[in-house]
């Protein structure tokens, strides 16, 4: 019997329950992102006009990724009804890149992931959300057509309204964390440049004083005709004074240039890049301004206060990082201990409860165990009390029944209203159902085991002679099977 048969009959279009990551879910996108929340919703997702700062556990399966792609969606919709207090969304979710470049900075005798993870500080998750955060608004700026990040638009009115300490600012975090590889560095950080009208003709004064004083030098020779001092040393001497300053200040921003790049472990930039674009700011306009050129948070704060002064102007009053899938870095490969390793720096009180910003800690439920093992001086630093913290993300087998009840609307032909009790032999009460899904525990269960059962219903009667209602003893025994599977999986004992 093929199971098409059978959603047919009870008024489906399609199997509810064939996906199971909600990354690719479209019945979870397309219906059920508005209708289905985990009943801890509200705490999670706060109040987008103050944004704060959630730290939630979950098992594998247990909606982390779906409660992230509807904060996206609320936020979204929260923009579109206060276009001058919007959010703007960081998703920090693809640490790759960054472990990557990270790793590539360490000497071959530490790219262990174990050694690699341990060297891993605070200041480096920073780097790696300004140059998300700093890419993502270069690209809305210069209007490409793929831009990175969260979906939103910046008015040209908006661009606009940035005088010029701000974009001087934007122009130095853009050298420092802008990660775009559809241009040359130069060339986008120019086209930039020119878009915020910051103007840098006066940081050639050293250059045009070189050419005046060549030009006025071999000039007044050829004037005078003063051939004989060409053989001698001193045209040249004076000539070579004149490029001094110009060589004073190649010097000076080359070192800046390559403390930046040696301390910005996560970014992708080399240092005479760097220094050519940053000859572009005078040194009074830099003065005194904070670079990431050391290994300390200090700086990385008080450019992280600049990039929100910056979308405070072009109407962002709050920032929001979504942090996930913590678990799928091929350095971490699903090690609890390599995620405590990489995520412990980031519970940090200071970055945690900054002003005006928000962090949706979306965490498996494998580093929760190290928390019982920390000392009061973690604790002290985290400050887990304050941050709307969820040991674990778990679901009724009433949510549970909901969940599979919606789904199943959410594929319901026009006009027709399928019910999941409507599946079953009326041996098989509303309460039994309540109760094996609580057992399944997390939706990702629910998803397979319903799958299964309706594949193994097929496959138990002919097209010639089908069956509209799945037994009670089919339902327990596909039920204790996959229990049985599943309980392997979390020993350890086979793949999921």
């Amino acid at each position: 019997m093929n199971i098409q048969q059978f959603f047919e009959h009870h008024g489906l279009t399609s199997n509810p329950f064939v996906e199971e990551d909600a990354q690719t879910d479209l019945v979870f996108k397309e219906h059920c992102l508005k209708e289905i929340f985990h009943p801890a919703w509200d705490k999670i997702y706060g109040n987008p006009s103050e944004p704060a700062t959630s730290l939630v556990f979950g098992e594998k399966g247990s909606g982390k990724t779906a409660i992230r792609l509807q904060i996206l969606e609320h936020v979204n919709q929260y923009n579109r009804e206060h276009a001058g207090e919007r959010v703007f969304v960081i998703d920090y979710v693809d640490f790759n890149p960054f472990l990557d470049r990270f790793r590539e900075t360490l000497s071959s005798r530490r790219r262990k992931p174990d050694r690699v993870l341990s060297e891993w500080k605070l200041w480096d998750h920073i780097d790696a959300i300004l140059s998300l955060g700093v890419t993502g608004l270069a690209d809305r700026i210069l209007g490409v057509s793929q831009p990175t990040g969260v979906a939103w638009e910046i008015e040209k009115s908006a661009i606009r309204s940035l005088d010029r300490n701000q974009a001087r600012d934007l122009l130095l975090m853009a050298a420092c964390y802008d990660q775009s590889t559809a241009e040359t560095f130069k060339g986008r950080w120019h086209r930039l440049r020119r878009k915020l009208r910051f103007r840098t003709l006066l940081t050639y004064w050293d250059i045009a004083l070189c050419v005046l004083v060549t030009c006025s030098v071999f000039g007044m020779i050829f004037w005078r005709g003063w051939w004989d001092t060409l053989r001698t040393p001193w045209p040249y001497a004076i000539v070579l004074v004149s490029l001094l300053p110009r060589l004073a200040r190649i010097w000076k921003w080359f070192w800046s240039a390559r403390q930046i790049a040696k301390h910005v472990r996560t970014g992708n930039r080399r240092a005479w890049p760097l220094c050519k674009v940053m000859l572009n700011f005078s040194g009074s306009e830099l003065g005194g301004q904070p670079l990431p050129n050391k290994d300390r948070t200090d700086d990385r704060f008080e450019l992280f206060c600049k990039l929100q002064a910056i979308l405070q102007t072009l109407g962002f009053s709050g920032v929001l990082v979504l942090v996930d899938r913590v678990d799928e870095p091929h350095l971490i490969n699903g090690r609890a201990d390599f995620m405590k390793a990489f995520l412990w720096p980031l519970l940090d009180n200071k970055l945690l409860k900054h002003p005006g910003l928000g962090f949706k800690l979306l965490l498996p439920i494998e580093v929760e165990h190290y928390l019982e093992r920390e000392d009061r001086e973690f604790f002290q630093r985290a400050r887990l009390d304050k941050q709307n913290m969820i040991p674990s993300l778990e679901w009724t087998g009433e949510a549970l029944y909901d969940v599979a009840s919606a789904r199943i609307r959410a594929c319901a032909k026009s006009g027709s209203e399928p019910a999941l009790r409507g599946w079953f032999e009326s041996s098989v009460s509303e309460q039994r159902l309540i109760e094996a899904f609580r057992s399944l525990r997390v939706p990702r269960h629910l998803f397979k085991f319903l799958y299964r059962l309706l594949v193994d219903h097929g496959n138990a009667h002919t097209d010639d002679n089908p069956s509209w209602k799945i037994s009670s003893e089919l339902f327990e025994s596909v039920l204790a099977v996959y229990l049985r599977d599943q309980d392997q999986v979390d020993r350890g004992l086979r793949a999921g």
